[in-house]
C-alpha cells in the first residue's frame, strides 16, 4: 500500500509529540503534528494536551498512537472518578470534563449534519446535559472470566480494542447500590464451583452477570447469563440471595448459546422471585424484564419526555404513530396526552410487555402492533399528526424512509442513538424529500462515555409554507 507523502515519513513505533485539538466519534484525542501531517488518533488524550505517543498503526490517511506522556496537560484535563479509567473499556471519557464533553458531544451531531446530511447550516441546540454525570447506569451487565491462576472470578468490562476483563468490584457510572453486590455475588459464584465460559475454546457454562435497578422503585433483578442450565444448586443461591439482599425481586437464568458477542440469549427463565422489576418513569408504571430494552438513564429519559412534550405543545386530539416503540416507554406517555397512539414493533414479546403496560396504566387508546415498521406503515392509509422515530443504530431502512414520504405524517421527531445514520435518514426526508429539519437536539444518556443521542423535529407544513 502506498502512503501519500505526508504519512511517509510516519513508522510504526515511532514517537511523536502532538497536539490534540478535539476528540472523534470513537472517543479517540484528535492530535497533529503540525499542519503538514494527517491526523494521528491518540486513546485518553483530552483537547488541548500536548502529548507524546507512539505509534501503532498506519492507514491510508491517518494513523493510530499509543499516549506514553502527558508533556502539558490541557484545562479540560480531570482527575477520572475510577482508578482503572486508562484501562477499561467502559468509559472514554473521565479524564474530560463535563462541560468538554458536552462541546464535543454537540460537534459531533454538527459535523455528522454537515458531511453526511449535507445540511449547510442546520440548527444543533446544545446538549441537553445529564443532571449528573456519575452513577447514573440502572443496568450494569459484567462479561465473567477466570483470574490467571483461576483462584477467582472476574467481572468487568473488556480492555478497549481486546477482549482482556479488567476486574471490576464497582464503577463511578454505575448506580452506587450495584457496588455492594458485585464483589459477593463473585464470591458466590466461584464458591458454588459453577464453570466460566471461555471464548477461546467455548467450554464452560456462565457469561456474563447482569444487575438491573428500578431507580425510582429501588427494586433490583440479578440475571445469570449461560450456555446452559448446568448450574448445580442455583435454586439454593437464588434463595440466598432474596433473603440477604431485600432490594432484590427476582433472579433470571437467560440461556444464551450462541458464538456471538450478543450478550443475551432469546430465553430467560426466573430461578426465584418474579422475572420483571417495577418502575415509575413519566407518572406510569411500567414492569421491566431482565432483557427488556429500557433507558440506562432513567432521570434523563423523563427529562427528554418534557422537552418532546414541550416542542410538540399537544391538544389532545392528535393521532400519534410510535415507530420501533419497544416496550411503550415513550408510547404511553404520548397517550396521555393525545387522541390515539399506534405502536409498531418487530419483537413479539416487547409487544406483549407494551399492551400489558397499557393495561397497567388504565390507557385504552393505544394499540400495539407486532411486525416491521414498514410492512405496518404500508397498512396506514391515513397519515398520523405524529410520527415518532426511535430505530437501532442503523437508522430507518430505505423501506421505511419510502413509507414515511408515502404517508407525510404532518410532524416527525426522529430520536437516534447514532449521529451518522441519524444525518443520512434526515436528507433522505428533508433534501430529497418533503420535510423541513427544525432543530436538533443532542441528549447526553450516556456520560464519561463518547456516546451521544439526538432528537429531531422535522415539520411538513414549514417546507410547504418555504416552497409556496
Amino acid at each position: 500500500m502506498s502512503l501519500p507523502s505526508s504519512l511517509e515519513a510516519f513508522q510504526v513505533h515511532q514517537t511523536l509529540v502532538l497536539n490534540i485539538t478535539g476528540l472523534n466519534a470513537h472517543g479517540d484525542g484528535i492530535g497533529h503534528l503540525d499542519e503538514a501531517h494527517p491526523t494521528v488518533f491518540v486513546p485518553n488524550t483530552v483537547p488541548g494536551d500536548r502529548v507524546c505517543a507512539r505509534v501503532t498503526n498506519i492507514k491510508r490517511t491517518y494513523a493510530y498512537a499509543q499516549l506514553m506522556q502527558v508533556l502539558t496537560p490541557s484545562p479540560h484535563r480531570v482527575r477520572p472518578a475510577c482508578i482503572v479509567a486508562d484501562k477499561c473499556g467502559g468509559c472514554q471519557w473521565q479524564a474530560v470534563d463535563y462541560a468538554a464533553q458536552l462541546t464535543q458531544k454537540k460537534d459531533q451531531v454538527l459535523q455528522a449534519l454537515r458531511r453526511i446530511g449535507k445540511f449547510a447550516d442546520p440548527q444543533v441546540l446544545d446538549v441537553m446535559a445529564a443532571p449528573d454525570p456519575l452513577g447514573y447506569r440502572n443496568k450494569a451487565t459484567y462479561p465473567l472470566a477466570w483470574s490467571p491462576d483461576r483462584d477467582r472470578v472476574k467481572a468487568g468490562y473488556y480492555q478497549r480494542g481486546t477482549h482482556k476483563l479488567i476486574n471490576l468490584n464497582q464503577c463511578p457510572i454505575q448506580d452506587g447500590q450495584f457496588n455492594p453486590l458485585l464483589a459477593q455475588l463473585k464470591q458466590d459464584i466461584h464458591r458454588r464451583g459453577w464453570s466460566i465460559y471461555e471464548e477461546t475454546t467455548h467450554q464452560g457454562s456462565l457469561r456474563h452477570l447482569s444487575l438491573r435497578l428500578g431507580r425510582r422503585t429501588g427494586e433490583m433483578l440479578i440475571t445469570l447469563v449461560s450456555c446452559d442450565r448446568h448450574l448445580p444448586q442455583i435454586q439454593e443461591q437464588a434463595q440466598e440471595w432474596l433473603e440477604r439482599y431485600p432490594a432484590v425481586v427476582g433472579i433470571n437464568l437467560n440461556l444464551n448459546r450462541d458464538r456471538t458477542n450478543r450478550i443475551f440469549g432469546p430465553r430467560t427463565e426466573t430461578v426465584a422471585g418474579r422475572p420483571y422489576l417495577r418502575e415509575i418513569f413519566a407518572g406510569l408504571e411500567f414492569q421491566i424484564q431482565a432483557d427488556t430494552f429500557f433507558q440506562i438513564y432513567t432521570e434523563q429519559a423523563e427529562a427528554l419526555v418534557n422537552r418532546m412534550f414541550e416542542a410538540l405543545q399537544l391538544t389532545g386530539s392528535e393521532t400519534v404513530i410510535d415507530a420501533y416503540c419497544g416496550i411503550g416507554t415513550l408510547t404511553l406517555p404520548l397517550a396521555q396526552r393525545v387522541k390515539a397512539v399506534q405502536g409498531i414493533e418487530v419483537h413479539p414479546e416487547s409487544i406483549r410487555q407494551a399492551q400489558e403496560n397499557a393495561q397497567r396504566n388504565h390507557l385504552g387508546n393505544v394499540q400495539f402492533l407486532e411486525g416491521k415498521v414498514d410492512h405496518r406503515l404500508a397498512e396506514i392509509s391515513q397519515p398520523p399528526d405524529l410520527l415518532l422515530l426511535d430505530p437501532p443504530r442503523k437508522g430507518c431502512e430505505g423501506a421505511v424512509i419510502d413509507q414515511i414520504q408515502r404517508l407525510q405524517p404532518r410532524t416527525i421527531l426522529y430520536l437516534s442513538c447514532n449521529p451518522a445514520t441519524l444525518a443520512r435518514d434526515l436528507q433522505l426526508l428533508c433534501q430529497s424529500g418533503p420535510y423541513e429539519l427544525k432543530w436538533v437536539l443532542p441528549v447526553d444518556f450516556f456520560p464519561q462515555t463518547a456516546h451521544i443521542e439526538a432528537l429531531a423535529y422535522l415539520s411538513l407544513e414549514t417546507k410547504h409554507e418555504l416552497i409556496a
